[in-house]
């Protein structure tokens, strides 16, 4: 397929690297491709960043048929481009796409345009400390069309974004609310798809967990209501005598490719032994007074490792190392983000560099 590019007319000032948020200021430009029922993925374009133009009855306004991505661009010390594992992120896209009953994606295309995309936006790629350039990948059904079946006119898109270090202060460990009424997705639902709808449902729970002056939730299992699945929108860890404890994948999980990352470096890197299985909510706690609940901490492609402090489950609160960041999180933590900024050798092949 061929890529059209067209160049913006005027450029925008670039952000003070020392005053990057996330997700507010956008780059000159960003990657659009249509697809139509009958005649596939075609018009392939990086284009001025614009708004777009849609139906108010476009099928995504009405039936959520949205999925999307999101991964991080990062500036070497020697001035390299690099990116960490973003085939992954395209093949992830795809099997949300399945799920959404969404039309696949030709993968190495995406990626060749991401990379084409990135080539033209290097000036925006913030190279101070902790700083990176945000990729969301995204598509949307924008046929005009009410009622309820699979849209047959789609857009997918790439929009730039530069962010700032997601921990500022340094590494804060997170108090954590235990939702137990409320649940996130079940078993044969979408809750390994990112789609926006499994977003929108943890909205409800997050608004009212920050009023109690909490930081995120914990969502525990759809069906017994006691199984940890993952907080927010991050993976789960429990350091618990040694060894990582994670729950294991069953559908209703996101399948985080950091998530993934940390298991490989765990068990490659520091022999640690990594059980992805079951984990109740009630074993945390009895884990915790027997005195083995060493570390928790979440993973993402945001903050990479988010360390755990707090615990509370009705009404009953427990602190975690002290409410400090472990040593072994810590060590992940220090790893993993030395392989994506190019500081630690790239032992697994994860890296792609943008020549």
């Amino acid at each position: 397929m061929k890529l059209t590019i067209v160049q913006a007319a005027n450029k925008k000032q670039k952000p003070d690297e020392n005053y990057l948020g996330f997700g507010q200021q956008f780059t000159d430009h960003m990657f659009t491709m249509d697809y139509v029922e009958g005649k596939g993925w075609h018009n392939a374009k990086i284009c001025p960043f614009k708004n777009f133009s849609m139906s108010p009855a476009a099928m995504v306004l009405h039936y959520g048929q949205a999925i999307f991505e999101g991964l991080k661009a990062y500036k070497s010390a020697e001035d390299e481009t690099l990116l960490f594992r973003p085939w992954d992120n395209f093949t992830r896209l795809n099997n949300s796409a399945k799920r959404m009953c969404i039309p696949m994606i030709d993968e190495e295309f995406a990626l060749e345009s991401l990379y084409e995309l990135l080539r033209m936006e290097e000036e925006w790629i913030p190279g101070a400390p902790g700083t990176s350039l945000y990729i969301r990948p995204a598509v949307i059904a924008v046929d005009p069309f009410l009622g309820v079946r699979a849209g047959k006119q789609y857009l997918f898109f790439i929009i730039l974004c530069p962010v700032g270090a997601y921990y500022k202060a340094g590494l804060k460990p997170l108090k954590i609310y235990v939702e137990n009424e409320y649940v996130r997705a079940v078993k044969g639902g979408v809750g390994f798809a990112k789609t926006e709808g499994n977003y929108a449902a943890s909205l409800l729970s997050c608004h009212l967990a920050h009023q109690k002056g909490f930081d995120q939730v914990l969502w525990l299992d759809g069906v017994h209501r006691k199984y940890v699945e993952e907080v927010g929108s991050s993976n789960i860890f429990f350091k618990i005598n040694g060894e990582l404890v994670t729950p294991q994948l069953e559908g209703s999980i996101l399948p985080g490719i950091t998530r993934d990352s940390v298991i490989k470096i765990a068990k490659d890197e520091m022999g640690v032994n990594v059980r992805e299985e079951h984990i109740s909510i009630d074993d945390v706690w009895a884990e915790h007074r027997a005195g083995r609940l060493e570390e928790v901490f979440g993973t993402g492609t945001a903050a990479v490792i988010s360390p755990i402090g707090e615990l509370s489950y009705k009404g009953n609160t427990i602190h975690v190392n002290d409410g400090k960041m472990g040593a072994l999180s810590s060590e992940i933590y220090h790893l993993l983000t030395g392989i994506q900024y190019g500081t630690i050798k790239d032992k697994f092949g994860w890296i792609a560099k943008v020549k």
